[in-house]
């Protein structure tokens, strides 16, 4: 059975063309194959009772299928899904078990997924390496010594290994688009409220959203319909339905139009020579395809001071729910995720409030900006997948970093602005590693981005390369 397609996969369960108990059964030879060398998939369901599932999901009427009908997903270790452990990559939540699902797993489920268990994920979410006390470190399948990066690791492994066909993740600085950019998939971070929010801050300070990961950009976009739309809850909801991104879809057909702001480094941003030669080439495609690409970038020099300060802010209220809930929990708890929480407690309610004065103008600005660009081109990452017995990157060129969310400053820097943007398979370095293309799309600008984006998919095909570590074509 062919599954490296997602879109062509849910249509065929759809119409009852092919079994999800044959799928299902695909999909656990490639888990038993894989899993063991890769470590992106815990606490997963055994064979038969996932079958069990599959087999239920084929004896529902066609008429009342959903999209993701009899798909195997096992959403990112941060996502309540009931009946499962939810560790969020934490000792002493191993045995947490979920009694309800939370927004994100009760659209999938509606949609007709079927959950096999978790995708690996640092402590917390916190940092791009995926490595914790409880389950290990998850590794990359185009170089096993590597890190897949982070937060949504597990997940990007999972699909670069086909050991799912789709997966979810979640992203503050960096964690959808850095392992995508790692692992050779696409990772899509969402405007500001395209997905429900049940989770921190509804309004100040906010910068986290989850957001759909594919092995190609028409996957991803098929994830996104299920994910995306408004929802009560949450006071920056945007509109639009998730079957309205169905148009991504389509890619845009003709660029020639397109003014595309491509930047290097994020005005002197420390980035590796063979992330920046991969991130150079794209500028080149884009030019190739008749856009007219200029050298440039908005001025986010002061968006890292906004996103330490409010990423410390949103850390300060995990504190207090540990605090009350595991005794010792630092004992527990890696050093990085410590510092992080203790920084927000010591935030003065000014220094928040200013934060969120120099969040508006940053946007203002950025706005302004993107008002003559249709895109952003930039790196994903800034440096190549390192090795995954480093806990994070302490140096770039020399240049030295303070702390270990600085090195992917330059997707941070992009959060803090709310726009949309996504990493797609961009290129290899000469040691065969992927790099991941950051394209950041207007405010709100989802449904274009995602056409553009899938239009350079087409033009370049970087995504069709397999990992050295894949049972099957």
């Amino acid at each position: 059975m062919k599954i490296d397609n997602a879109l062509g996969l849910c249509r065929d369960l759809q119409r009852g063309t092919i079994s999800a108990a044959d799928l299902m059964n695909e999909i656990y030879d490639r888990i038993e194959a894989i899993n063991p060398v890769v470590n992106a998939l815990v606490n997963l369901l055994g064979r038969e009772d996932a079958l069990q599932l599959a087999e239920a999901a084929d004896a529902v009427p066609i008429a009342e299928r959903g999209v993701l009908h009899g798909l195997p997903m096992a959403p990112k270790d941060a996502v309540m899904v009931r009946g499962f452990p939810t560790t969020l990559g934490f000792r002493p939540y191993a045995e947490r078990i979920a009694q309800e699902d939370d927004l994100t797993a009760t659209r999938l489920r509606a949609a007709g997924a079927v959950f096999i268990g978790h995708s690996n994920m640092p402590e917390f979410g916190l940092g791009s390496h995926t490595f914790n006390s409880l389950f290990g470190a998850t590794l990359n399948p185009y170089d096993v010594s590597k890190t897949p990066g982070g937060s949504s690791g597990g997940a990007a492994v999972a699909l670069a290994t086909h050991m799912l066909p789709l997966a979810d993740g979640s992203d503050m600085g960096g964690s959808l688009r850095n392992p995508a950019s790692f692992c050779n998939v696409v990772g899509f971070r969402p405007s500001m409220g395209r997905m429900p929010n049940s989770k921190g801050f509804g309004w100040y300070g906010r910068l986290s959203t989850t957001g759909p990961m594919g092995r190609t950009v028409a996957d991803t976009t098929l994830l996104m319909s299920v994910m995306a739309g408004p929802h009560t809850s949450d006071p920056l909801t945007l509109p639009e339905s998730g079957e309205y991104f169905l148009d991504g879809l389509v890619p845009q057909d003709n660029l020639t139009s397109l003014k595309v702001a491509y930047s290097p480094n994020l005005h002197g941003l420390p980035v590796d020579p063979a992330v920046a030669e991969v991130v150079r080439g794209a500028a080149d495609t884009f030019s190739n395809l008749g856009c007219a690409v200029v050298e440039t970038a908005p001025d986010l020099s002061r968006a890292m001071d906004v996103f330490q300060t409010q990423r410390a802010a949103g850390l300060s209220l995990l504190g207090i729910l540990l605090d009350t809930s595991v005794k010792d929990w630092k004992s527990f708890t890696k050093d990085t995720a410590i510092w992080n929480i203790e920084q927000g407690r010591r935030l003065s309610a000014q220094q928040i409030i200013n934060t969120e004065v120099l969040r508006n103008q940053i946007y203002a600005d950025a706005v302004a900006f993107m008002d003559d660009f249709d895109i952003l081109i930039l790196p994903a990452a800034q440096v190549p997948a390192f090795d995954a017995t480093l806990d994070w990157v302490r140096e770039i060129n020399g240049q030295t970093l303070e702390t270990y969310i600085d090195w992917m400053t330059v997707c941070c820097a992009i959060t803090v602005t709310g726009f949309p943007a996504v990493s797609v398979p961009s290129g290899f370095t000469k040691d065969g590693l992927p790099v991941g293309l950051q394209i950041v799309g207007r405010p709100r600008g989802d449904l274009a981005l995602l056409r553009i984006a899938h239009a350079y998919e087409a033009a370049t095909e970087h995504h069709k390369r397999k990992p050295t570590v894949c049972v099957k074509p």
